[in-house]
């Protein structure tokens, strides 16, 4: 009885799947026109899925065609605009590698910043992400110091900037709590700002379902259940007491 209902799981796996890529088997060895058409019709529809199925077929049959380039920028705007920003980032970095021409590349480059800045909503979640859009925007600023697009990316930049204060102070204040001096001072030191005042800083206020688990970054309505004892503290923390003490022995 077990083998016959594995017989039949197996059956019906290998029908799903064969039904499921019955079209992308049909559909093949079409000329560049189709497989373009096909990209812009899925785009107007929102089905950017099967766009991006088309897509790879125009690009793996036609790997010259001079339909690509104009499919690989729909696509990024694309997918920008339903906001599946990494995805768009994708597209950009292939169109810039591949297709763009020396004046193209500013534009391609400008709008990968934004994919990069708008996937960021929520800055405290992607610490790794912040630090990658800093280093894109910079690099722009000195690869086109007279772009149209400067002041906007100057902007993004000084945003970028502050979120990562602000998140490096929470980060520290965390470690505080913890008893880690080491750990929070550490992060109170990494690439700091002169021109940031801490006084004259405006903190971006998280929606109170969001607030109930995340806090204001200096306390949550958790903190009661964090112990204030040593075993929260890995073995490599140090205690400013215990460095005075190494200091003395010394």
């Amino acid at each position: 009885m077990v083998l016959k209902n594995y017989v039949f799981l197996v059956f019906a796996a290998v029908m799903l799947f064969s039904g499921c890529s019955k079209d992308a088997i049909e559909e093949y060895n079409k000329p560049a026109n189709y497989w373009y058409s096909k990209i812009v019709e899925k785009v107007s529809d929102g089905d950017l899925e099967k766009a991006d199925a088309y897509y790879s077929s125009l690009q793996g049959e036609h790997v010259g065609s001079p339909l690509l380039p104009e499919a690989t920028m729909i696509l990024a705007l694309a997918h920008m605009q339903h906001e599946e920003y990494l995805l768009s980032e994708h597209f950009l970095d292939e169109y810039i590698k591949r297709y763009a021409t020396p004046n193209e590349k500013e534009d391609a480059e400008f709008l990968k910043i934004k994919a990069k800045y708008k996937a960021l909503p929520h800055p405290r979640r992607d610490q790794v992400l912040i630090d990658e859009a800093l280093t894109q925007g910079e690099a722009f600023k000195e690869n086109y110091p007279n772009s149209m697009y400067y002041e906007v990316v100057n902007t993004m930049l000084v945003r970028l900037y502050l979120a990562r204060y602000v998140l490096n102070e929470e980060i520290s204040d965390l470690y505080d709590r913890l008893d880690k001096p080491k750990s929070a001072r550490y992060y109170r030191e990494v690439s700091p700002q002169s021109w940031i005042v801490e006084d004259e800083l405006d903190r971006a206020k998280a929606p109170w379902y969001r607030a109930w688990f995340e806090g204001d970054g200096r306390e949550s309505w958790y903190g009661f259940m964090i112990p204030d004892t040593q075993s929260v503290v890995s073995r490599n923390s140090i205690k400013e007491e215990d460095a005075n003490e190494t200091k003395g022995d010394k």
